[in-house]
């Protein structure tokens, strides 16, 4: 899907880019698969900002996501490629032999009138679940299960895809998208392909009022800010934005930097095998 750029008639247009929406195959949602999402305005229930920065923004209805892909063994029919305005990746439309219609994320390449399957008899082809273990190695994976039953919880973003390194003792070790290898028990299901939508990280918004129709207000630096306003405000002549003695801090004073944010004692460590970063975990 390519992206669309503008001539510079307007300073929004100098940087604004576009998607395409070429592979929009239909443009209403299904209203059986569809809620009312409400906005919080980043308040909590009792009226109190507890997240700053959100408000505003267009209407949008949530979409159902089948990320648990349980229909299995009956074969569906891709109906349609729609849009989705609360995820970067495309939606495809499933119609199944019974019937029934349910949302999955697009993988790339998957047309209009494609059938695909779910469940252990599946075959290993574009746009089908299955258990890990019956999944070639090597293969491009998403919606990557990391509980049996749970339903797909990582790489469904656009674009993203996982690689199948080996299997073996019960587990299989997935290469995520961020350079990590994890172990995930190889009876969990993952969708074979990548996700759809290759080109979302080549859209600019290129104007403030992108990021307001999204819901997102602007939220000012602290070291913009005055001494009464933030830790980090203040100062004779511009900041060095914490290049000395000043520590950058949240509002409420806790460091914003260097601080590893993950729980050394969390369960999942013992399933990494290398960290992001290209180092091998430590346990302790």
């Amino acid at each position: 899907m390519p992206v669309k750029t503008f001539r510079p008639l307007t300073p929004s247009t100098r940087y604004i880019s576009i998607a395409s929406y070429d592979d929009i195959t239909k443009t209403r949602p299904e209203k059986s698969l569809v809620v009312i999402k409400k906005k919080t305005g980043g308040r909590n229930a009792y009226g109190r900002v507890t997240t700053r920065g959100i408000g505003g923004g267009h209407k949008q209805k949530l979409r159902l996501v089948d990320f648990k892909r349980n229909k299995h063994g009956v074969e569906a029919t891709v109906a349609a490629i729609e849009y989705d305005p609360m995820r970067s990746a495309r939606l495809a439309l499933l119609e199944y032999k019974d019937g029934e219609k349910r949302y999955i994320l697009c993988p790339a390449g998957l047309q209009v009138g494609a059938k695909v399957m779910s469940g252990a008899t599946a075959a290993p082809e574009l746009g089908n679940a299955l258990p890990l273990k019956q999944i070639p190695v090597g293969i491009a994976i998403h919606n990557i299960e990391l509980n049996l039953g749970r339903g797909g919880q990582i790489v469904r973003s656009a674009g993203g895809s996982a690689t199948l390194m080996s299997k073996g003792d019960g587990y299989a070790q997935v290469r995520l998208p961020s350079g990590e290898i994890r172990r995930v028990n190889e009876e969990c299901f993952a969708t074979v392909g990548a996700v759809g939508n290759p080109d979302h990280s080549n859209v600019i918004l290129g104007k403030a009022g992108r990021s307001r129709h999204r819901g997102i207000r602007p939220v000012n630096r602290g070291v913009t800010r005055n001494p009464v306003d933030h830790p980090n405000g203040g100062g004779a002549g511009k900041s060095k934005s914490g290049g000395g003695r000043q520590h950058l801090t949240s509002p409420w004073g806790l460091l914003a930097k260097g601080l590893r944010t993950r729980n050394r004692r969390k369960f999942s460590n013992r399933f990494i095998l290398v960290r992001r970063d290209g180092r091998p975990m430590k346990l302790k």
